[in-house]
């Protein structure tokens, strides 16, 4: 019998396989046009095997948004005990810019390009995107605290997010660099996260 280490490896190694072979499909294909069965084909696993990791064809694409669900809802309930949540919000959008982070849309590499282009133009994938930003605005909310208070801030801060990064990747896709729209993508964070905290006066939440 293997040990759990090596087959939990061989699983994500799997699973990465099957969604890299997915993502080059529907890149040089499109969404519409390739099949599960090519994917399967392609990485060369079973038709069942692959609804093992990934439960639909739209998951073989945005699997790449997972390690980002419930960010938001992370950043405000690891800040520290004197940062009020927006600051902190806004200092990690600022610090995903730096690092031109492809979530923020302020990145330049031909595939993530590529990627956000199929993403935003797919509607059956643009429709599935859309239910994650609805999850991470419940688990921002949840955090933030009861009532319609919290869920109206957190609804505002996953919206601004999403609008922050749409209008980096659209400058880019445009045919711009990263560094060159990266000033812009700064002021506008600054400028959206200043409309919130004006917006919502002090009734952020501390606790």
């Amino acid at each position: 019998m293997e040990p759990v280490g090596l087959r939990a490896r061989k699983k994500l190694r799997t699973r990465d396989a099957i969604a890299d072979a997915a993502i080059s499909l529907f890149l040089a294909r499109g969404f519409e046009q390739v099949s599960v069965s090519d994917i399967a084909a392609t990485a060369e696993v079973s038709k069942p095997t692959l609804f093992r990791y990934f439960a639909t064809k739209e998951d073989l694409v945005l699997h790449r948004f997972a390690d980002h669900n419930g960010e938001a809802a992370r950043v405000v309930r690891d800040r520290g005990p004197d940062i009020a949540p927006l600051t902190a919000l806004h200092r990690h959008f600022r610090a995903g810019l730096d690092r031109f982070e492809p979530v923020t849309g302020l990145n330049d590499h031909p595939e993530v390009v590529a990627f956000h282009r199929l993403v935003f133009t797919t509607p059956s994938l643009a429709g599935r995107l859309t239910q994650y930003l609805l999850d991470d605005e419940d688990a921002l909310a949840a955090v933030l605290g009861p009532g319609i208070g919290a869920r109206l801030q957190a609804a505002q801060v996953i919206a601004v997010h999403r609008v922050l990064a749409r209008t980096n990747w659209q400058r880019i896709a445009d045919g711009r660099t990263a560094h060159d729209v990266q000033p812009e993508a700064i002021v506008e964070a600054d400028q959206a996260f200043a409309q919130l905290r004006h917006g919502t006066g002090d009734s952020w939440p501390h606790s």
